[in-house]
């Protein structure tokens, strides 16, 4: 049974699959940059503000995809969840016991992903904070739509604090902040040396180091926003959106709320493009206010994928979405082939490619890592690493 056999079959449109494809692309964008050069060394400005390309490439990806692609994937993530308990409705199973083997089984994908690959790794937290969507699985759209808005208010506003007490940091007590800096040099001088010269064994000690030292800032920074789109998606299908592309609430994002988002998104992106360290006002003033636009963007992007996902089902489409069922396998994929790329015990590129190159290189290893979900399923059900979550989590192995 083809792909498109197996969604028609299963009563679902094709609009999520391609919903999680676009959210992988602009991952891989974004994190590139964490992969190819040491942030706390200022990550594209390590040897300068960008300039020409470099500049306009790392505005666009800070512009487009910035906070917007991590929600998007989030949104979709709580899409997920509400087609799990439909599954275990029909199964007549007890859903908490079958999702929480789930979410162990997420654990652990994330463990294997800070140790080998990311330090920067989202599994863990969507793990933690999809935990409690339990809470939610009851709750009405609107009781879900009230929550998730309040939630990303709780987002910006937690943004909003540590741009303040940047400023503020910065008025009253420069000769610390000055200390902060300095540590903050030497724990990226520390990370060119690791990814750059290191062995593999050396490589791993130093992210799980580096990943339980900024675990905590990253749950402030885009956690809360995180379980906000969960909401979100949950709603999204609680109200027939994403079974109905055509609805005019789709319209109205890509129409509304989209330029509205870029609006936002690219002062944001002004801001921040320029800047090489997260203790200057100015970038977090940048981060606050792109974040203002996420949620416009993200709506409007999702707006264009609706309507995308109406069209004919071309070859083009129709393989793309495809990859976008294996999302788990072209995520980790894509991390794998970053650190063969970039660090010492693969080609060793580390702080050596321009911005340019760098986010050229992330935008061929997203459409790669789709390409070789979207191949692996013309011959399997389910992708390599989906296989094991799902017998995990049913504690039965799929057939092919």
């Amino acid at each position: 049974m083809t792909y498109l056999e197996e969604t028609k079959a299963a009563e679902r449109v094709i609009f999520p699959d391609l919903a999680r494809a676009s959210a992988l692309i602009g991952i891989a964008l974004v994190n590139v940059g964490v992969f190819a050069y040491p942030m706390y060394l200022g990550g594209y400005a390590y040897s300068g503000p960008p300039q020409g390309a470099d500049y306009a490439m790392v505005y666009g990806v800070n512009a487009l995809f910035l906070m917007k692609s991590y929600t998007l994937f989030a949104f979709m993530f709580g899409v997920g969840f509400a087609y799990q308990m439909a599954s275990a409705e029909r199964a007549e199973t007890a859903f908490p016991a079958r999702y929480g083997r789930r979410i162990l089984g997420l654990f652990a994908f994330a463990a294997l992903n800070i140790a080998l690959l990311f330090e920067g790794d989202i599994l863990f937290i969507y793990a933690v904070l999809g935990s409690f969507l339990l809470l939610f699985r009851h709750m009405p759209a609107q009781g879900l739509i009230r929550w998730a808005m309040g939630l990303y208010l709780v987002q910006v506003l937690l943004l909003g604090l540590f741009a303040g007490l940047t400023a503020l940091g910065h008025a009253m007590a420069p000769e610390d902040m000055a200390s902060e800096a300095a540590l903050a040099i030497e724990q990226g001088q520390q990370a060119l040396a690791m990814y750059g010269e290191g062995g593999f064994s050396e490589t791993v000690g130093f992210r799980i180091h580096e990943w339980t030292g900024t675990i905590g800032f990253i749950f402030l920074f885009q956690g809360v926003g995180a379980m906000s789109f969960f909401l979100f998606g949950l709603a999204a299908v609680r109200n027939d959106l994403i079974a109905q592309p055509s609805a005019p609430f789709w319209r109205t994002a890509r129409r509304i709320c989209l330029p509205i988002g870029l609006v936002i998104s690219g002062i944001g992106a002004f801001l921040i493009s320029w800047e090489s360290s997260m203790m200057s006002t100015r970038m977090m003033t940048g981060m606050v206010i792109i974040s203002l636009g996420a949620p416009f963007s993200t709506a409007g992007y999702l707006g264009l994928i609706a309507k995308w996902s109406l069209g004919p089902d071309g070859p083009v489409k129709t393989f793309i979405a495809r990859g976008g069922t294996a999302s788990l396998t072209a995520y980790l994929l894509q991390n794998l082939l970053f650190t063969l790329i970039f660090y010492a015990y693969g080609l060793g590129y580390y702080a050596e490619l321009s911005a340019a190159i760098c986010i050229i290189i992330a935008a061929l290893t997203g459409v790669l890592s789709l390409a070789f979900t979207s191949l692996w399923r013309m011959k399997f059900r389910r992708g390599p690493l989906e296989y094991v979550l799902r017998s995990w989590t049913y504690f039965k192995f799929s057939q092919r």
